[in-house]
């Protein structure tokens, strides 16, 4: 329980300290270097040391490891990750003395009130590779962009940076409806689905969040919908929305997509003219689907489409997005974070138009709440594999209440195989094997490391 009846904007000036638990997290971390650009005193604690910790010391901030209610010191408010819940003792601590608590997408929320352009990506899937791409076309039209990323991208080699342009560009998450603390000028919905399902009661929920959302871009701003997504459709009608898609009537679409080198190429059209001609460096239908959001965005904030062609062109995908991991005994082994039945049904089908002689895909439920309401659409689409290796569901934030495991996807999908450790799917990975094979390990959880495991062997 919360006590920031005060809205945070109060404390968001150069007078205050600031206080983040969890400071060395993947969107706390710039977090803790925006607060420091504006003037804040800022310190921090997190469970342990890291490279995120390390360096946010070298900028000469204050983190403590391990949390203990002295280490809020005389600090004026409090941030916390998603991960730190009420029985925290520096939350606890804060509480018991009259400090406000803030979560994170508060925190960020109000920051995007100081730039004039804040370009927030929603959507089920998608969210990272579109603002990975942004982020390359605003880089491209040195925009000089404040960035934060769901993953990894080489060109930052991190998830985030801090930059000063006018722009902000935000990954943005509806779980939990964090999205909805978010003051977007341009809001990109890439599709609504039925997700999270641990939160929300229904799709008819999800999209009343997303709506939600939508609803937040001011009367000057843009909202961008992709025009192929039934649900995303849904929650922009009677809005007066930026379009993008192929196969529906679109005021940015794709033309002359064709393949060289195996790579798509095609032409960006807005409302009927040319805008960019694009070669990517992702496969997949869905990657073009990405494109044209992403060129959306640049579109509707004024970017020349030459940004778009240098930005697009360079990008070479995030981390965890299809990225290659190395080979073992000739067969190719790729990494995707995959974790509900449509991202997996684009991975695996793109996979297989790639013309290797075997698809096997070693792969980790998330969570057992989408594990079960998923379950049908999971068999359908592990099936698409010429081997499936189930690992055991990654609990994640959850209990067990549902009774599942992923063997009982595996009595459903046939020739599959269950391994409930990671060192037993290496070692089935390392059985089957052969020049030609392409092996992914996907999930949102840790399968990754099987595949170290199968190439430390190399």
């Amino acid at each position: 329980m919360l006590n920031n009846a005060v809205s945070i904007d109060k404390y968001l000036i150069s007078s205050k300290r600031a206080h983040l638990v969890g400071i060395g997290g993947v969107s706390m971390c710039p977090l803790a270097e925006v607060l420091r650009t504006m003037g804040l005193t800022v310190q921090g604690s997190d469970a342990s040391e890291s490279a995120s910790v390390e360096h946010l010391r070298s900028l000469g901030i204050t983190v403590s490891i391990g949390h203990n209610a002295e280490n809020l010191g005389d600090c004026d408010f409090v941030v916390r990750t998603a991960a730190v819940h009420d029985n925290n003792p520096e939350i606890a601590g804060a509480i018991a003395r009259g400090i406000p608590v803030y979560e994170r997408a508060q925190a960020w929320g109000a920051l995007m009130r100081q730039y004039p352009n804040a370009l927030c990506i929603a959507g089920t899937h998608g969210k990272t590779t579109t603002t990975s791409m942004c982020t390359h076309i605003f880089m491209a039209a040195n925009a000089d962009p404040t960035v934060m990323i769901g993953g990894v991208l080489p060109l930052l080699h991190s998830g985030y940076r801090v930059g000063k342009g006018d722009t902000i560009i935000m990954e943005s998450c509806e779980y939990c409806n964090s999205f909805l603390s978010f003051f977007p000028t341009v809001a990109v919905i890439l599709n609504v689905e039925a997700d999270h399902l641990d939160f929300f009661k229904d799709l008819n929920d999800i999209k009343q969040s997303f709506r939600r959302f939508a609803e937040l871009v001011p009367s000057n701003g843009s909202v961008v919908v992709n025009a192929d997504n039934d649900g995303a459709r849904d929650i922009a009608y009677g809005l007066d929305a930026f379009t993008f898609g192929l196969e529906s009537k679109a005021e940015c679409t794709a033309v002359n997509i064709h393949e060289e080198n195996g790579r798509p190429v095609f032409d960006i059209q807005i409302h009927g003219d040319p805008y960019a001609h694009v070669t990517l460096q992702v496969y997949g239908k869905h990657n073009i689907l990405n494109a044209l959001a992403a060129a959306s965005a640049a579109y509707v904030l004024g970017l020349p489409g030459k940004a778009v062609e240098e930005g697009l062109g360079s990008f070479s995908g995030a981390g965890r997005r299809f990225e290659r991991k190395g080979a073992y005994n000739g067969a190719e082994i790729y990494d995707d974070y995959a974790h509900h039945p449509d991202e997996l049904h684009a991975l695996l089908t793109t996979a297989k138009s790639l013309r290797y002689k075997r698809l096997i895909i070693a792969f980790q439920p998330h969570t057992y709440s989408r594990t079960a309401k998923l379950f049908d659409r999971f068999v359908e689409e592990l099936k698409l594999a010429d081997v499936a290796i189930l690992a055991e569901i990654y609990a994640a934030r959850e209990q067990n209440t549902e009774g599942i495991s992923a063997a009982d996807l595996c009595a459903k999908v046939p020739g599959s195989a269950y391994c409930s450790t990671l060192d037993k799917v290496a070692n089935r990975l390392r059985e089957l094997a052969q020049p030609g094979d392409l092996i992914l390990t996907v999930g949102a959880g840790d399968i990754y490391r099987a595949g170290e495991k199968l190439l430390q062997k190399e």
